[in-house]
């Protein structure tokens, strides 16, 4: 199997020292990428860790297609204790970064301790440096590129940066890498400000290396070159107006499941704010967003579709140039935009605001600042929906992402049963019920399904190939490209499925603990064919014999 290469190297930013360990049996079992992360994370993580202690963990990692010249590769993962969810998350950035991070011989990177003082960790191939950045507390993402642009050399594609919002540990942070481009969902930025560390950067020249078959990669790269498709033009916003009005947009915080001023803010919208044409590394797709709007003076990238649900129709918002505002802000602060958007929704709900951008935009600073009400919306939807007066639309603590389970049952069941909560890319099964594959409505049959999609997901995020692949790159082309049979590629995929569940079950998560905020038929009989198609125990645990016989199936 090709998997990713290289040693472990663990970054204790309290002792301010860095060892070396071999993980090749790790790699070999779990490709790379998200699943070999998972695996440290399960082992070295202590069940009982603060999210925001010390002994939690980041691990920063990339797969055996970061080593290629192929498109839709140009991503990587991050995974940790979140402290949005208190379970593991893993989530993926795409940009450059992952190319430099190859380059610096390393398979895995983990940052561990905290320091007394605010530091950028110097990640290179000849060794790691810590320096003190006390001058950038509380900078903005920009002001962190320029300052190691400036001393270093280092643009924003060597760099993941915590903005304020890390700093003050707001549960939904995140870390920006390429200025642009987020390790979004479940607040790792904020574990990383709680460690006092503002950047890492990454760079080298030794990258290992992977043997991965040319043919396939020239034909995919040229497809991607070649073909005329939408997402190339308006990116994941150009289906927002046909999921209005066929499915359901969550609409002034999820009270509606449609938008009368969706064309404000659609695909068409933002196609006329895109200026001019972006990629990630090596990627010849080229679906990124850079927009622009000169009257009002905002350059950012995108948004993307989730952002505009988030910013737009969650809140009442009708104009996407107030939407790229709140995008580019919560770059710059270093916010997830889906948990931002959602939580300031929340609030806009319990002031009957909804359609005000600028308190939108003004809240946004004072949650990153956690100044007045923004202290209290730091803390994420589950926890704050009381203190505001409103329903708690979160599952495990995310907030919801724009693909309406009350639309389309299925992703309604995944988002219940995702370990890391209302994700829409854990398990993707949206697809399936908007392309008619399968009827949206009802949940007969779809435990199976689902099951097969989380496994497949996991192979995406291990690879690491982009989820824009899936057109491109087919189940026969990824098992060639992997050289591995795709059913054993599925089967590591349950065991990283597995392997997550159990961490978050010895934090106390069960049955319980897979809800969603509204009533699906059938949900409580798929919930058990869904245990039992895992082998799970029907509260939602992994059974005490499969853990102790190692879920990994290594020990």
């Amino acid at each position: 199997m090709n998997h990713a290469k290289g040693d472990l190297l663990t970054v204790d930013v309290g002792a301010r020292e860095a060892e070396t360990t071999e993980i090749d049996e790790v790699l070999a079992a779990f490709v790379g990428g998200r699943g070999a992360a998972t695996k440290l994370a399960h082992d070295r993580i202590p069940f009982d860790a603060d999210p925001f202690g010390p002994e939690n963990r980041v691990y920063l990692s990339s797969g055996p297609l970061q080593h290629s010249r192929m498109s839709f590769t140009g991503r990587m993962n991050m995974t940790g204790l979140s402290p949005l969810t208190d379970g593991l998350c893993s989530t993926n950035a795409g940009g450059y970064l992952s190319r430099n991070f190859v380059d610096t011989g390393h398979g895995v990177v983990e940052v561990t301790g905290a320091s007394d003082e605010l530091l950028a960790v110097h990640v290179r191939d000849d060794g790691v440096e810590f320096e003190e950045v006390p001058e950038l507390a509380g900078a903005e993402v920009p002001e962190v590129t320029e300052a190691m642009r400036e001393r270093h050399g280092l643009e924003s594609e060597h760099l993941a940066t915590v903005g304020p919002a890390g700093e003050n540990r707001v549960r939904f942070a995140c870390v920006m890498t390429s200025n642009s481009r987020a390790f979004g969902r479940g607040g790792l930025g904020a574990v990383l400000g709680a460690k006092n560390v503002k950047c890492l950067t990454f760079e080298g020249d030794s990258p290992a290396r992977v043997d991965l078959p040319e043919e396939i990669q020239s034909e995919i790269h040229g497809e991607a070159a070649t073909a005329d498709d939408v997402m190339k033009r308006q990116g994941t916003t150009n289906g927002t107006e046909f999921i209005n009005d066929e499915f359901g947009l969550p609409t002034r915080y999820f009270s509606e499941m449609s938008f009368e001023g969706v064309e404000g803010i659609g695909g068409d919208a933002v196609e006329e704010k895109k200026y001019k044409k972006a990629a990630c590394s090596m990627c010849a797709f080229a679906c990124k967003l850079p927009t622009r709007d000169e009257e009002r003076g905002v350059e950012t990238e995108g948004p993307e579709f989730e952002t505009v649900m988030a910013f737009g129709s969650n809140a009442g918002v009708d104009d996407v140039v107030d939407v790229m505002i709140s995008n580019d802000r919560c770059d710059d602060l270093g916010m997830d935009t889906i948990s931002a958007g959602d939580t300031v929704a929340a609030y806009l709900a319990s002031e009957d605001e909804f359609g005000n951008a600028e308190l939108v935009h003004e809240t946004l600073e004072k949650v990153a600042l956690r100044e007045g009400i923004g202290d209290t919306l730091a803390e994420g939807v589950a926890r704050c929906h009381d203190e505001l007066g409103v329903e708690n639309w979160s599952v495990k603590g995310l907030e919801f992402a724009a693909h309406d389970g009350r639309a389309i049952h299925g992703q309604g069941l995944s988002y219940a049963v995702a370990n890391r909560g209302a994700d829409h890319m854990y398990s993707s099964f949206l697809s399936l019920e908007y392309d008619g594959e399968v009827d949206p409505k009802g949940l007969e049959g779809k435990p199976e399904l689902l099951i097969e999609r989380e496994n497949r997901q996991v192979v995406r995020d291990s690879g690491i190939f982009c989820a824009f692949a899936s057109g491109y790159v087919d189940d026969e082309a990824r098992a060639e490209l992997l050289d591995a049979d795709f059913a054993d590629l599925l089967a590591m995929g349950d065991r990283v499925i597995e392997l997550e569940r159990h961490f978050n079950n010895r934090r106390g998560f069960d049955r319980e603990d897979d809800r969603l905020p509204y009533d699906l038929p059938g949900f409580e009989a798929a919930l058990d064919e869904y245990y039992q198609l895992r082998g799970w125990n029907l509260d939602g645990t992994v059974p005490a014999e499969t853990a102790a016989g190692g879920i990994a199936g290594d020990d």
